[in-house]
Formats: C-alpha cells, sequence, structure tokens
C-alpha cells in the first residue's frame, strides 16, 4: 500500500473544467493518480462546476477508505432555465445557477445539496467560500452579518452534532480572515496565493491571530497562478492576470537562487509553505496526470536548506522561515 502524503492536498477546481474542459475520463486518471501516489485529502466546492466537481469526488471516493474530504458553503445552486457551455470560467457545468448565501438556513441548504451531490456519507470540513472578496461581491456589511448572525450558528450546529468534524475559512484574501476569525470558533482556513515564495502577507498580517487562537492553515495557490511554476517568461501570470514587470523581476532574482542549488523554482515554491508549523497541508489541482505526478516528486524531494538560507538573506522569506 502506498504510503499516505500527509502534508498534501488535492483540490478539484481543474476538475471540474476550469478554464479549459475536462472530460470524465481525464479527471478520473487524474484522481486515480492522486490516491496511486498515496494523496487521501481532497477539497471540492459548489461552486466549481456547479457542482460537478463534488458529483466526481464522490463518485471516485465511494467505494474507497482512508479519505479526508472538504466543501465548501454559501452559494446555494438552483436549476438553471437554460445550460450553459461556460459558467464562471468552468466549462461545461451543470445546469445550475449559484448565488451567495451566508445566513443560517443558506449553510444548511448548501451543506444538504452537498450530500446529496457527492452520494457520501460524511464531509469532513465545511470552508466558508468566497466571504469577504471583493472580486465576488461578497465584501460587504450585510454578507458579514447574514454570517456572523445566523451562519456562525449553522456551522457550530453541524460541527457539534457530528456532521462535520472541523469548520473553517475558504477565501483569498487575509484582511476578512482577521476581521472573522477574533469572532468566529474556526478550526482552520484554506488561503490561497497570501502565503508563497512571492506574497507573505499572510504571515505577517494573519499569523500571529490564528496562533493566538490555534487555527490552522491548508495553503492553496501556492504557484500565484502560474509564475512560480513557469518562471518568469513571457506571458506568465501572477494572480489571475499577467505579471508585471516588478513581479517578473523579482521571480527572476528568486529563480537565479533555486538554480545555483540546482532546485527548480516550482519545487521551491511547493515546499516553502510546509515548514511553518501553522501549515496542517498544502493544495495542489492539477487536470492534468503528468503535472500531478511532477508536483508529488517536487513536493517530496529533500531540498537543501543553504536554499532557504540564501532565499532569507536575500530577503524573499522570513527569518525564522
Amino acid at each position: 500500500m502506498t504510503e499516505a502524503v500527509r502534508d498534501l492536498s488535492f483540490g478539484a477546481s481543474a476538475l471540474a473544467g476550469l478554464y479549459r474542459p475536462c472530460d470524465t475520463d481525464a479527471a478520473n486518471s487524474v484522481l486515480w493518480a492522486a490516491w496511486a501516489h498515496g494523496i487521501r485529502s481532497f477539497d471540492t466546492a459548489p461552486h466549481y462546476g456547479n457542482g460537478m466537481s463534488e458529483r466526481r469526488f464522490g463518485d471516485f471516493l465511494r467505494q474507497k477508505e482512508g479519505w479526508v474530504l472538504s466543501t465548501k458553503v454559501g452559494r446555494v445552486l438552483t436549476p438553471a432555465a437554460d445550460a450553459a457551455d461556460v459558467v464562471n470560467s468552468f466549462h461545461n457545468p451543470l445546469p445550475f445557477d449559484q448565488h451567495f448565501d451566508f445566513s443560517y438556513e443558506g449553510i444548511m441548504r448548501s451543506v444538504e445539496a452537498s450530500f446529496h451531490r457527492l452520494g457520501l456519507n460524511r464531509i469532513d470540513t465545511l470552508y466558508v467560500h468566497d466571504i469577504g472578496d471583493p472580486n465576488a461581491g461578497t465584501d460587504t456589511a450585510g454578507h458579514k452579518k447574514q454570517l456572523l448572525d445566523g451562519g456562525q450558528v449553522a456551522l457550530h450546529e453541524l460541527k457539534s452534532s457530528g456532521v462535520v468534524k472541523t469548520v473553517g475559512l475558504g477565501v483569498n484574501h487575509t484582511a476578512i480572515c482577521r476581521e472573522l476569525v477574533p469572532e468566529m470558533d474556526l478550526d482552520q482556513i484554506l488561503l490561497a496565493g497570501r502565503y508563497t515564495l512571492l506574497d507573505q502577507s499572510a504571515r505577517d498580517e494573519l499569523f500571529p491571530t490564528i496562533e493566538k487562537k490555534g487555527v490552522r492553515l491548508v495553503v492553496g495557490g501556492v504557484f500565484n497562478s502560474g509564475i512560480l511554476a513557469t518562471g518568469p517568461v513571457k506571458g506568465a501570470h501572477y494572480d489571475y492576470a499577467p505579471a508585471s514587470d516588478r513581479v517578473l523581476k523579482k521571480v527572476s532574482e528568486i529563480e537565479a537562487i533555486c538554480k545555483s542549488h540546482n532546485v527548480p523554482l516550482a519545487a521551491a515554491a511547493l515546499q516553502y509553505p510546509a515548514r511553518n508549523p501553522l501549515v496542517a497541508s498544502t493544495l495542489i489541482g492539477t487536470a492534468r496526470t503528468s503535472s500531478l505526478m511532477k508536483n508529488i516528486e517536487q513536493f517530496k524531494t529533500p531540498l537543501p536548506e543553504a536554499l532557504w538560507g540564501d532565499l532569507r538573506q536575500a530577503g524573499f522569506i522570513g527569518e525564522r522561515e
């Protein structure tokens, strides 16, 4: 039996057709590769393909044991009048519309529907998805009030009754975490793109708060939308947009240090977050089996401690990282 990769998790947005189509056979091929190489922690959400990701994960995990699964609440899906080829950058999604609802009723509806789509009898972790996100339009007092007045009551009931084991936030921004962590009973945060070789804003703005509250971190977006995987090449993306000259220059300098130790930039990007004891897991996601296996290999390959010392001396990482 393959030993579980306990510090690595697999996310399912790409398997639901994010940015490019992904059919069932291709999705299953990647999931089988992840399982065969020891990954047992999986993350999904109703948002991913309007439920497509949950359907595919549930079908794959149903006859297996030893897995850990997280999904998300905050969006409620309702039948759409017309099917669309692309919705929210997901190709061939299921025929649903979605709307944000962080209320007690909205979270209860969301988790019940997730159980039906998954076809599983347990969900380990529930994340509140994309609260406080200006790009999603959820950075309003009304959305926050919904969550604090009723949504967190639903989370408490679901956890205390044993429906789920842990609850948290699944977000891309540190500001909303700083606001909500002191006011809510949270176990962990899935945070994308804010604790990477390029962006350590979570370390400075959030870590003292979550350490005090005993909240763990799952780090996603370790490549910052691609540039820490591709390097500073023409057309490289940083945070879902073409990288600026400033970012390209910074990545070039980081890459040069990695090359001086014969270390691929992507390997350093993958391994950097896990060096912090607050980080419970690093989340990766891809729709290509070859990319998945390369990421797993780079995550597991020992890197020289001198690499981190040079990155630290150059000011790219903190003194204790």
